[in-house]
Parts: C-alpha cells; structure tokens; sequence
C-alpha cells in the first residue's frame, strides 16, 4: 500500500532566521504549505526558495489561520507544525511507522513539545509535557476554540506519538512578554465578547495559583533559574488576562 501523502501547513509572519530550520525538519512530508500574514524580511523568498508553497492571508487570529492553512494543502492527513517548532527524529521516525500503517490508530495523533527557554529546554513544570495535537485527518479534527489558545477538535480517540517537537518560541524575555501581551489582550476582548466580566478575586488568585501549580506541585522549580522565570512570566501572564478582561467589562480602555 503506497504511503498515505501528507503535508505540512506553517503560519508565518516575519520568521526569516528561522523558517529554513523548519522546512528541513519536516522534508519527510510531500508538501509544505506556507501561509504568510504579511512578512516584511525573507521569509517568503526563502521558504519559496525551499520548495515551498507559499499562500497570502491577512492575519485575524491564530485559529482562523491554522484552519485556512489546513484547508490549504491537497490532502487530507495534515502535519499542522508552527514556525517556531521543530520535528526531531524520534518523532520523525514515529510518525514514518504509523504513516506505513495508514495511520490507523486514530483520527488523531498528540506529541509532547519540549520548550527551548534561555538556551536549555524546559523539561518540568507547566512546560512539559505540553502535550499538543498536530497530526491529524483534517476530515475527522479541525482548529477551534478561540482566536488565542486554540486547539484540535477531534472526532474519535487521540493516539500518542514517541519523540518531541522541539519549540523555539522566545528569541529573548523582551519578545516573550510582548507576545504574551497580544495573547492577553486577544484573549479578553474575545471572553468580554462572550459576555465574562472579571473580578478582583481572579486578579489576586488565579495568577497565584498559576504560580503554585507550576513551581511546586508540576515542580518547574527542577529547571533552575530558568524554571522560576518560567512561572513567574507565566503568572505574570494570567493576571495581566484578567486585568485587562475586568477593565473592558467596565468600558476602560487596557
């Protein structure tokens, strides 16, 4: 039986130093779709460049996008990676061995992502395993949920993949905290949308709380220094959500 084809879909915007590392770990797929939102360096020529497909599409929220680069490629297994994450090759060999089945455990496929963070990967706490979907039969799963934190629907049972992806999402602390600010502020204008108002008790607790789990109960506190940054930022994160959705609730501007 022939393999089942199947392509890869990134979402790009201004990803230059990175999108020639991401193309090479996924040269097992038969095709990669590149959907670009307006990029300003090389990413477009250089993905071209690597025999990528290369699409147009204003950028309107993460899960729109992912959805309409799903939609994109020719077939209907999908390998749905972003920009900043790499296949290595334990994954790489596991998804050969279930491609050589016809993918035939599931409709869907989860894989656990290990986050580079200050130069070392994050291998305790909220971190990991952090375990998403994205290989999937885009017939049997799609990307819903919200514009910010999306996730994979799927009909039927998610089998689990041996192997990492490798996520290389902050090239400094500055740009993890500016893109932690869009994810807040996409996230509160949509759950205001939705008619949530916020309060005080979730400003004060929930970003505690966040803290608690991570550093000492999923002990992140093992990274190191880079564990405590880690839960701090991300603490820092969730309070900052729930300002900004408390505000708007009151017609103040965040």
């Amino acid at each position: 039986m022939p393999a089942i084809p199947l392509p890869a879909c990134p979402i790009t915007f201004n990803e230059a130093d990175r999108i020639d590392d991401a193309i090479r770990s996924r040269s097992f797929c038969d095709e990669i779709v590149v959907v670009d939102s307006g990029s300003t360096d090389d990413t477009v020529a250089r993905a071209v460049a690597l025999g990528a497909r290369v699409l147009h599409r204003p950028f309107d929220g993460y899960r729109s996008q992912k959805d309409f680069a799903v939609r994109a490629c020719a077939h209907d297994w999908v390998l749905c990676l972003d920009a900043d994450e790499r296949v290595d090759a334990e994954l790489a060999a596991a998804i050969a061995a279930e491609r050589a089945t016809g993918f035939a455990r599931a409709p869907a496929y989860r894989i656990a992502r290990l986050t580079d963070y200050f130069g070392a990967f994050l291998r305790h706490g909220e971190a990991y395993p952090d375990a998403v979907v994205r290989l999937f039969d885009r017939r049997r799963a799609r990307w819903a949920g919200r514009e910010v934190h999306e996730h994979v629907a799927v009909d039927g049972r998610i089998a689990d993949l041996g192997g990492h992806l490798e996520h290389f999402s902050y090239r400094s602390h500055s740009e993890e905290l500016a893109k932690l600010e869009r994810y807040a502020e996409r996230w509160a204008t949509q759950v205001a949308a939705e008619g949530r108002r916020g309060s005080l008790v979730a400003i004060v607790v929930n970003p505690v709380w966040r803290f608690f789990r991570g550093y000492v109960l999923k002990a992140g506190f093992l990274d190191g220094w880079r564990g405590f940054v880690y839960a701090a930022t991300r603490a820092a994160y969730v309070r900052q959500k729930y300002v900004k959705l408390w505000l708007k609730a009151r017609g103040e501007a965040s």
